[in-house]
């Protein structure tokens, strides 16, 4: 069994056959996929070594003390924490040996076409439609929408209906997309915030190959499933510090700006710290049963406490800057100098964290599953269960 000690080993012979002072960025990424320390805990050959997920920590903590280049998570967030995942429980061998390399190393960014005008929150009723041709490969027509950096990606996780005539749960089969390919058609959003981070994506006779489906035919909603409460644990499961994070920017607001302290507003900075805290470590425990296998719906819960508290901590924190907290001129995501949500004005912030409580699943939708899935409460009536797609009222 590979164990902390295996893992530096490795990270060390690693490190002397490419330093990373030498090494280009690509070069050394790519070695590090082929030595299994990309992500331990996935199969040898495909980027890991079968080890303990938990052992990642020690080799990304020897990699960043030696100065290694990462693979800019922030960039490709949605190929690591969504797409990956789904391709290695779901993918042919074939699908495994050709995606995950350059998923993981930066050099093909990954999209998710799910959302659409008339299936957001009711994501089993989109419409959608993948068509078989004479040869057995697929077309593809309809429109996606709030698809976050669709104007970046090399590939797409998509999910379409292939069976109108049977309930819309059952009805649905999962493919890879090129968004290369003739018929993909990005247009840009403008949000709240000024920029446009996600876009709406038309598809007008797409073709994709059969050997680009993952899983069977009509099985798309248990495959989409595993991408969504991965997708739930990436939103809300991220690794910080203490004070890491939104509540770690207003505690460095609360003890730079004396002259803006009150009574009331330092009440609720402790109960905001003393929240962030407890979710924290209890982001700590759902890693740990992560560890275990795959992830459950306590990821939803997780993502649910993590929309609210950002929106909580980033509108505490636009009250304490006051006039100077309402500015800010950058409307970029990402700046080229990498900085990130956390490192914007407050301005930014507040606004941005409005979309935590829509994105990966709103947080209607995840107190549903909280309840019936966590707690094991009756679920609500659904008038549609057993009716086939065609008939339902749009």
């Amino acid at each position: 069994m590979t164990d902390a000690a295996e893992l530096r080993r490795r990270t060390a012979a690693l490190l002397a056959a490419h330093p990373p002072a030498t090494t280009g960025r690509l070069d050394f990424l790519r070695a590090r996929f082929d030595a299994g320390l990309a992500w331990v805990h996935f199969p040898a050959g495909l980027g890991g070594l079968d080890a303990p997920r938990a052992l990642q920590a020690v080799v990304d903590a020897e990699l960043a003390a030696a100065g290694a280049p990462d693979n800019d998570p922030g960039r490709i967030g949605i190929g690591l924490g969504m797409a990956a995942p789904t391709v290695l429980r779901y993918g042919t061998d074939a699908q495994k040996r050709r995606f995950l390399r350059p998923l993981w190393t930066g050099e093909e960014v990954w999209c998710q076409l799910f959302s659409e005008p008339g299936a957001g929150s009711d994501l089993a009723a989109l419409a959608t439609r993948a068509a078989r041709d004479g040869d057995g490969d697929w077309t593809v027509d309809g429109q996606k929408v709030w698809t976050s950096s669709a104007h970046l990606a090399r590939w797409a996780i998509l999910l379409a209906r292939t069976d109108p005539d049977v309930p819309k749960h059952r009805g649905l089969t999962y493919f890879v997309c090129d968004m290369t390919a003739p018929g993909v058609e990005v247009r840009p959003l403008r949000q709240i915030t000024g920029e446009a981070e996600f876009n709406e994506v038309f598809l007008t006779g797409v073709r994709i190959p059969d050997a680009h489906r993952l899983g069977p035919v009509g099985d798309g909603w248990q495959v989409a499933r595993t991408t969504l409460m991965n997708e739930r644990v990436a939103i809300g499961g991220a690794r910080l510090p203490r004070e890491g994070g939104m509540i770690g920017v207003a505690a460095a607001a609360w003890r730079d700006h004396p002259g803006l302290r009150t009574h009331d507003l330092h009440q609720r900075l402790l109960k905001l710290w003393v929240e962030a805290e407890a979710t924290r470590l209890t982001g700590e425990r759902l890693r740990q049963q992560l560890a275990q296998g795959q992830p459950g719906p306590e990821g939803s819960g997780m993502k649910l406490a993590f929309a609210r508290l950002a929106q909580r901590i980033s509108g505490w924190e636009v009250e304490f800057r006051g006039e100077a907290g309402l500015t800010y001129d950058d409307w970029t995501l990402r700046r080229p100098e990498g900085v990130d949500f956390t490192g914007r004005e407050a301005g930014y912030r507040y606004l941005r964290a409005k979309g935590n409580s829509i994105e990966g699943g709103t947080s209607e939708v995840l107190l549903n599953i909280v309840a019936e899935r966590v707690l094991g409460l009756p679920s609500e009536p659904r008038t549609d269960k057993d009716a086939a797609w065609k008939d339902l009222p749009r």
